[in-house]
């Protein structure tokens, strides 16, 4: 199993054990919002770097 699909499997697990606790919305907005901050974090060139692997692990 990939990292990549273990993190998507953690992150699908905490939001479904947040969702009973914090309400449907919030928890799809730290799923959702948690991601997006730590893209976010990276520098431009870690940006382009991750693109890059992720577009060649696509076959293209």
């Amino acid at each position: 199993m990939s990292t990549r699909t273990k993190i998507v499997i953690g992150g699908v697990a905490v939001g479904l054990l947040l969702w009973p606790l914090i309400g449907f919305w919030l928890s799809l907005l730290v799923v959702l919002g948690v991601p997006a901050v730590a893209y976010l974090a990276l520098d431009p060139g870690q940006r382009r770097r991750l693109r890059r692997v992720s577009r060649k692990e696509l076959g293209r």
